[in-house]
């Protein structure tokens, strides 16, 4: 029977086809296609029911419906369009093989149902695995692109580096803060790690567990924490939570903890004279004469 099936459909694909680009075709209002021009709709519907029958033609075996879904995925389609597509062949398959039969059954019907089935199915698998293996290493990307810019060390000037600090930080993040604490701190030679926490919007217990933990383990590599961006609603938080984070300095400001960071390392702010500001002024004072 299968084998029999399989000959009436694909001695009728021109039909098939025909009916189903048809049928098809009212997918065009969809919000998914709405913005892809006819011509472009109409040619990969097209090459969509080749690649199907040629799928169908080579038990599945075709390298087609790779080539096809990986292009799409390239492009943008959504995995809905090929679905969609596939329920509307397995219909329109399943009605002109019943339109064929001589007599129609209640087991007449289950059997091409079963056999059209067996040949849909497989396909939308196929084609459901190719996407996601699609998305999960486009997520996989993206998440390693978060982590580099989760927790980013920044070298301002020589023996000094600023590690700011944006959002929520779980476990996770907080292990990825560590690690890339302690590798920055090699790397660029680090005396001084301004840790700023201006952006991060709640620092509880867990938190300041953590920054403790991250300046601690910087401390015993030799270089020093400063933890700076201490807001007053986060300083009556710390201190409500009993944290002791007298082991390294805290400042309010990113300024104050790098002019802290200088003093540190030897170094300090000053303001250079400006001699042509002094003229100026000088000739001010003879134009108001």
């Amino acid at each position: 029977m299968d084998k029999k099936l399989k000959e009436i459909v694909l001695d009728h694909s021109d039909a098939i086809v025909k009916m189903w680009l048809e049928e098809f075709e009212t997918h065009k209002k969809d919000d998914y296609t709405s913005n892809i021009s006819s011509e472009m709709f109409e040619s990969t519907n097209r090459e969509f029911v080749n690649v199907i029958f040629s799928s169908i033609e080579n038990h599945g075996l075709s390298s087609d419906l790779d080539d096809f879904s990986e292009r799409l995925i390239n492009l943008g389609w959504p995995l809905s369009y090929l679905t969609d597509g596939m329920q509307v062949f397995r219909r329109v398959t399943t009605g002109f093989i019943l339109q064929q039969s001589e007599q129609v059954d209640a087991n007449t019907f289950s059997e091409v149902l079963r056999e059209v089935d067996g040949w849909v199915d497989p396909i939308i698998n196929q084609l459901i695995n190719e996407y996601s293996g699609s998305w999960e290493h486009i997520v996989s990307l993206q998440r390693v692109a978060l982590q580099e810019l989760s927790a980013p060390l920044i070298p301002v000037m020589e023996n000094i580096t600023i590690m700011p600090l944006i959002g929520t930080i779980d476990t996770e993040r907080a292990k990825l803060i560590m690690e890339n604490l302690l590798d920055g701190v090699i790397k660029h030679n680090a005396e001084v790690v301004l840790i700023d926490i201006t952006g991060v919007p709640v620092v509880d217990t867990m938190v300041a567990h953590h920054i403790i933990q991250a300046a601690e383990a910087v401390r015993l590599i030799g270089s020093r924490c400063i933890l700076v961006g201490i807001r007053p609603e986060i300083a009556q938080t710390i201190v409500n939570l009993g944290i002791d984070l007298g082991k390294f300095p805290t400042k309010s400001s990113l300024r104050k903890g790098f002019e802290t960071a200088l003093e540190l390392t030897n170094r300090r702010i000053e303001e250079t004279y400006n001699k042509n500001e002094d003229i100026e002024k000088l000739i001010d004072s003879l134009d108001g004469e």
